[in-house]
């Protein structure tokens, strides 16, 4: 055996060569520059020599030999799953039976991942002025039970560093976003836990819920239900988290016919935390309801280019100061490509124009500031553009233009400009 080769697995163990350990190999003496780093690696089960019980180390090794060490030493930790062993002797290790991905797999159990976003948004309407600019952390902890379920938790930290000049002193928290488990029995995904719940491409809503969620694929078909609780956010912008709503259960279905996508989705939630009236002008305040919401979608991609179309139907069962809200509505997209974070240079444009009733949203995915709207809901327009400037570097912007769609008209114009940093 060649001196670089027992001082590669010994440097790997941690062992000096001069190492003292019970040497099982009669034909190696105890003054051979080689017996402290065999008797270890053989203490440790990387080697374990010829069944006569000799060594053989000036023997010339077959291939199948030495990936038998490698995988003994893969299997203590001795080396890693991206050693330049491992690859060479790939095909051997494959017939022995090891798995390179499991095996790097299970030497980490814990994967931490997370990204950092900076957004500075200014708004101007009938409404008023606003500017907010913040900074968000966010810290994913995914941890594998077994080899079909994991744990993902998520810890985030918001630092506001100016909110219309109410929080110049840099205001922060920290708190527990997220927590669930993922995993399948059978051909059935399940998720259960706090996680992010996004409904009919957000157009209804893109928040957090605490629930549990079933989906199911058979071709190019899909299928799933989920049962919960609406969780809280910052429904109102104002920096305090509140209730979005009580139980709610939704489906969905969909499936792809070549390039497009159809998709049908049905929510029914309760205690919806909606708006209230006081006089003409719609405020900040609470109203509880239930809501029942379809909606029916189609996407369809040629190329670089993205086009679609959703209808929403609601029914809340509440009345704002008398008033019913609109039950209907529709959204509109197109895109064009669209930046890739770890591509750098890939970009992308977009656009959306929305017709949404009060009754055809919960908690919407947009940026743009709808929620000081009455129940007739609003009106608008979005366009915007990303570019990846590194790599995992991805900068955004998106500009909105929204009006009431109820007798006051009001107006909101916002800015929104974002740089995600992932890692």
């Amino acid at each position: 055996m060649k001196k670089s080769l027992v001082f590669a697995m010994a440097m790997a163990l941690g062992v000096s060569a001069t190492a003292f350990a019970a040497n099982p190999f009669s034909d190696l003496p105890a003054g051979h520059w080689a017996y402290g780093a065999v008797a270890k690696l053989a203490a440790a089960g990387v080697v374990d020599g010829y069944p006569d019980g000799t060594f053989k180390g000036d023997k010339t090794m077959t291939r199948y030999e030495m990936a038998q060490i490698v995988a003994k030493a893969l299997a203590k930790g001795a080396i890693g799953a991206d050693d330049k062993l491992v690859s060479e002797f790939a095909d051997e290790l494959d017939n022995l039976g090891v798995r390179v991905a499991k095996l790097e797999k299970n030497a980490d159990n814990v994967k931490i991942t997370g990204n950092i976003r900076t957004h500075y948004a200014h708004s101007t309407g009938d409404f008023g002025k606003n500017s907010v600019s913040k900074t968000r952390s966010r810290l994913f902890f995914t941890g594998e039970v077994n080899d079909n379920w994991h744990y993902v938790g998520m810890l985030e930290n918001n630092q506001t560093w100016n909110n219309d000049g109410k929080n110049d002193a840099g205001d922060n928290n920290t708190s527990f976003q997220r927590a669930f488990l993922t995993g399948n029995i059978g051909v059935v995904n399940l998720t259960a836990g706090r996680y992010n719940g996004t409904y009919a491409e957000g157009n209804v809503y893109d928040t957090r819920v605490d629930g549990v969620t079933a989906n199911v694929k058979s071709g190019a078909t899909y299928l799933g239900a989920t049962w919960g609780k609406l969780a809280n956010k910052d429904v109102f912008g104002d920096g305090a988290n509140q209730a979005v709503g009580g139980e709610y259960v939704n489906a969905v279905l969909g499936g792809d016919i070549g390039n497009l996508n159809l998709e049908a989705n049905y929510i029914h939630a309760k205690d919806l935390n909606t708006k209230q009236a006081t006089n003409t002008v719609y405020t900040k305040g609470w109203v509880t309801g239930s809501d029942n919401i379809w909606t029916a979608a189609a996407t369809y991609k040629a190329g670089d280019w993205t086009v679609g179309a959703m209808y929403l139907h609601g029914d809340a069962d509440d009345k704002i100061d008398g008033v019913e809200p609109d039950h209907d509505g529709w959204v509109a997209k197109l895109g064009y490509k669209g930046a890739v974070a770890s591509k750098a240079g890939s970009w992308g444009l977009f656009g959306k124009y929305y017709d949404q009733g009060g009754a055809t949203y919960i908690a919407h995915t947009m940026n743009g500031d709808y929620t000081n709207f009455g129940p007739d809901g609003f009106k608008g327009w979005m366009v915007g553009g990303n570019l990846a400037v590194a790599k995992n570097m991805v900068a955004q912007v998106e500009y909105y233009d929204l009006k009431d769609k109820g007798s006051t008209s009001n107006h909101a114009k916002t800015l929104w400009s974002q740089m995600v940093v992932t890692f």
